[in-house]
């Protein structure tokens, strides 16, 4: 299994690869897979390894933001502990020991070469409310502006949820950081090489270089055949990979222990899979209502209104909306639903779930009719409106 000798659409190396060396920051996602070693524990000689990079980067002019899983492995190290917690509350308690632990691996070797590592921990509600959210990114550059390498993941040790994390194994908050991040560039180092263009085990099977648009021909690859579900960890990524590149920015996929892979990568080297930056990209705003927020409740649409929100960027009318589910308020996140069930959109909803339940299927003039008042035409307006 190799890397596809040629990128997509005919582009040469320089071209293809140009979105990425031209990207002032660089924000780099590892997994836990990447820095731990056969047993699960930390692996020390790894996590300096990625640590020099991170530095090397640094020199060649790039802003670094480090995205880090390994708080669990690193505090089984700490502890001792030869196998992975099962309960919530130890799991909680163990990745509170390991980041501090983890840290301090990054800060020693950073300390090296003058530089200092800035631990930022966020859970999910940080980042929901819009003010948050900006000041989340005011940090983040100061920290930068300051000379400083940015050490971010989500709070373990205070998550109501599972380990997995409410952000899917920490794709959704490099995504996430990356979309706060102005000329930013998003690099995933996995324990994969890149995007298969079949399944990885079959005979043949080789790393697609350049991937121009995410459209349904690339989604089918993470899709299990028989059940149509999308399956593993390459499914959070290529959903993140497409939130960023329809935000203009470029994404990869690459090989996490692969000899000083970002250096390489920034070298203009054609390792693991790149998804160019799409033409055409979101505004601020619109990626933090698309992707940088938890949706609190759901409506479902006819296909008439899907077509009209995906092709022509049309407001959601109540004309449109076929069922409610869960309780929102007025300025709520909301999930759109197609027939089918599959989100294609969210937004901020003008109405609160009851309202929109009286509403729906209604032409606009009977709003006020119904509700005694109508302050808004359409259920999400266009421009508090993101297609996913």
């Amino acid at each position: 299994m190799t890397n596809h000798p040629e990128a997509l659409d005919g582009q040469s190396p320089s071209q293809d690869r140009k979105a990425l060396a031209d990207a002032t920051t660089w924000v780099v996602k590892v997994g836990s897979r990447s820095l731990t070693d056969n047993s699960g524990r930390l692996d020390l000689d790894q996590v300096a390894n990625l640590a020099n990079q991170l530095i090397a980067l640094s020199g060649m002019g790039k802003q670094v933001l480090l995205v880090s899983s390994g708080a669990v492995a690193s505090g089984m190290g700490k502890l001792g502990l030869k196998s992975r917690p099962s309960d919530l509350a130890t799991l909680q308690a163990v990745a509170a020991i390991g980041q501090a632990h983890l840290i301090q691996v990054y800060e020693k070797t950073f300390a090296a070469h003058s530089k200092h590592a800035a631990q930022i921990l966020l859970t999910a509600s940080e980042l929901d409310d819009r003010v948050a959210y900006l000041n989340v990114r005011n940090t983040l550059s100061r920290l930068l502006e300051l000379g400083a390498i940015p050490i971010i993941n989500e709070n373990d040790s205070v998550a109501v949820d599972e380990l997995k994390t409410t952000f899917g194994d920490n794709d959704r908050l490099a995504g996430m950081v990356a979309g706060l991040m102005h000329d930013s560039a998003l690099v995933i180092l996995s324990d994969v090489h890149g995007l298969y263009d079949r399944d990885p085990q079959s005979p043949g099977a080789m790393v697609l270089s350049t991937v121009s648009k995410i459209d349904e021909s690339i989604e089918e690859l993470v899709r299990d055949r028989k059940t149509g579900i999308s399956k593993g960890g390459m499914a959070s990524k290529l959903t993140t990979a497409k939130f960023l590149t329809h935000s203009g920015q470029a994404t990869v996929i690459a090989w996490g222990r692969e000899p000083d892979v970002l250096v390489r990568l920034a070298q203009g080297q054609r390792l693991g899979t790149l998804f160019l930056p799409q033409p055409k990209s979101l505004v601020s705003r619109k990626r933090w209502i698309g992707f940088s927020t938890q949706a609190t409740g759901s409506i479902s649409v006819d296909d008439g209104a899907s077509a009209a929100m995906k092709r022509g960027g049309c407001s959601l009318l109540a004309i449109g909306v076929r069922d409610v589910t869960g309780e929102f308020g007025k300025g709520d996140i909301i999930s759109v639903l197609d027939s089918s069930g599959n989100e294609i959109a969210r937004g901020l909803s003008n109405y609160n779930a009851a309202q929109v339940k009286m509403i729906r299927g209604c032409h606009s003039d009977r709003i006020e009719q119904i509700l005694g008042q109508c302050p808004y035409q359409e259920v999400i307006h266009r421009d508090n409106l993101t297609v996913l």
